[in-house]
């Protein structure tokens, strides 16, 4: 059983305490958390890559910056992509093509032909690797201070300005917490 409160469909931000440089001031959501460990993905690395040709189609829900993100130092090899499904779809989700996720939120199947799945999504973001803890290893790292748990907003997985996204959701936190945002890079 998870010691800590599951992180599922939420937010970890990093703080200073963590010092590994590949989470330096990112912003995770938190795609699965369970016994067996913890996957997420970062929201605020965008990178220079663009969908290559293959993918090309799926750039047409891509909100700015319509690249592919840094998700995370673990396997980067892989894309995943996260969707926000269109109200009337959420309810139908083609589970084939569309996993949901949380609220109107899914994991989208780039394989699938993006003319079946585009009508049903507003808004994909393609993630190259992800983060990923072993068992009980987030949860020390929780219960350490490295993280904050937060919830999100509608808008964060698909910001147009990941590199503020970090101090944004502080900035949207009550009392002192919402002083973190800042904080100089160098405390």
């Amino acid at each position: 059983m998870i010691a800590s409160a599951p992180t599922k469909g939420r937010l970890l931000l990093a703080t200073p305490p963590l010092e590994d440089p590949n989470f330096d001031r990112t912003v995770i959501y938190v795609l699965e958390h369970h016994d067996e460990g913890a996957l997420g993905l970062v929201l605020n690395r965008p990178s220079p890559e663009e969908l290559g040709d293959a993918l090309s189609a799926w750039t047409a829900v891509q909100p700015d910056p319509s690249t592919v993100f840094v998700g995370g130092p673990v396997e980067p090899d892989a894309l995943i992509a996260i969707a926000r499904m269109r109200e009337a779809a959420a309810a139908d989700a083609d589970p084939e093509h569309l996993a949901p996720l949380s609220g109107d939120l899914a994991s989208a199947d780039l394989a699938a032909d993006p003319d079946e799945v585009i009508p049903s999504i507003s808004a994909l973001r393609v993630f190259r690797g992800y983060a990923g803890w072993g068992p009980g290893q987030l949860e020390g790292e929780i219960e350490a201070g490295a993280w904050l748990v937060l919830d999100p907003e509608p808008n964060d997985l698909f910001t147009h300005e990941p590199d503020e996204l970090w101090r944004v959701v502080l900035r949207r936190q009550p009392g002192r917490l919402a002083w973190l945002a800042d904080a100089p890079d160098d405390l």
